[in-house]
């Protein structure tokens, strides 16, 4: 029977600095955006500064043990996220590609074992960023159907300025992580695994998911943007009402003496 392989990619809310992870791992090979780990218990796991973990043939129950001796040496790694997961199937006599939902892959080395953590890692950490976005999406609306039925918006204009600054940190935070689309170096020298990961890329979904992201982002920030410019227009209107009425009050005062 060819050799099937699991692998599991958890994302969390919180960046983690391959710094701090590698204090974690004292013994884990780094890549150029991962630590590879080799458990003694048997299987892989990955780690990424964009707050993913990825398990390779681990089985449950000592991920959960990784998972937990994670968060305790990291609490960053920790709270709800988002899982992501992909079988891989070894079979030298199968086209290649997606099947089924499986990937079918002639051999599985390092280098590709690396290509598909990354690939999954991705897939789930733009899981979580959607969930993320589609919050923010539905505020924003909330904050636009305002402004069209009553025509004005909050005096307060603190909420909308942390509001902004959450929108513009999740829109870097995301092109910042999503950059690693970019097709791997291990991907430009093998052919075969090559092919594998553009269909990876259409199994997950990966471009168009980005610019959808990118375009919700976008359209948040000048929504938010506009209902801001609205709010500081209806503060100047106040403002210059007050001084006519405490130049017309001065006046009155004066007559009145």
């Amino acid at each position: 029977m060819p050799p099937v392989h699991s692998f599991q990619a958890l994302a969390f809310p919180e960046n983690v600095p391959l710094r701090a992870l590698s204090a974690l791992f004292p013994h884990a090979v780094r890549g150029t955006h991962e630590l590879r780990v080799t458990l003694p218990e048997g299987g892989t796991l990955f780690l990424y500064p964009f707050g993913v973990v990825v398990f390779q043939d681990v089985d449950p129950a000592a991920r959960e043990a990784q998972l937990e001796a994670l968060r305790k040496a990291e609490p960053r790694l920790s709270g709800p996220g988002t899982v992501e997961d992909l079988v891989v199937r070894e079979d030298a006599g199968a086209a290649p590609g997606m099947s089924g939902g499986v990937l079918v892959a002639d051999r599985l080395t390092e280098a590709r074992a690396g290509i598909i953590a990354l690939t999954v890692a991705q897939s789930a950490a733009m899981e979580y960023y959607e969930t993320i976005v589609e919050s923010m999406f539905e505020r924003t609306r909330r904050l636009v159907e305002r402004l069209e039925q009553r025509g004005t918006t909050p005096v307060r204009t603190r909420p909308l300025h942390r509001f902004i600054g959450e929108a513009v940190g999740t829109r870097n935070e995301v092109l910042s992580v999503l950059h690693l689309l970019d097709k791997p170096d291990a991907a430009w020298d093998d052919p075969a695994m090559d092919a594998i990961y553009a269909d990876l890329r259409d199994e997950f979904d990966l471009g168009d998911r980005f610019n959808a992201l990118e375009l919700k982002l976008r359209a948040v920030q000048e929504a938010l943007e506009l209902v801001l410019d609205v709010s500081r227009d209806r503060r100047l209107v106040l403002l210059e009402a007050t001084i006519v009425v405490l130049i017309v009050l001065e006046l009155a005062l004066s007559l009145l003496r």
